[in-house]
């Protein structure tokens, strides 16, 4: 029999990660070696987004992460129904708030 021991990995999950970042848009970019992630917080009527987590991912990673999110989108919507992903953003890109009227 195996130890299964030797195949453990110990995670740590700090409280102040654990309550997450919220994000509505995500840019990625990438070079030879690397993929970009900038998840950034977009508020209706703010002309002004920040970036609030950045994630580097060496393309292996990347494609890895791709395998399993389209695996857990298809269990997701497999107990939920299919995800309705809009066309378009679900805010203005524009990032104005309302237009003025005289």
């Amino acid at each position: 029999m195996t130890d299964n021991k030797e195949n453990q990995l110990n995670i740590e999950l700090t409280e102040d990660v654990a309550e997450g970042i919220y994000s509505n848009l995500a840019i990625i970019t990438h070079s030879n070696t690397e993929f970009v992630v900038d998840f950034i917080r977009v508020m209706p009527g703010v002309p002004k987004a920040k970036v609030k987590s950045r994630i580097i991912l060496t393309p292996e990673h990347a494609k890895r992460l791709l395998h399993a999110l389209d695996d857990n989108i298809a269990k997701y919507e497999s107990v939920n129904g299919k995800i309705d992903a809009h066309d378009e953003p679900p805010f203005p890109m524009n990032f104005g708030g309302p237009t003025a009227q005289a």
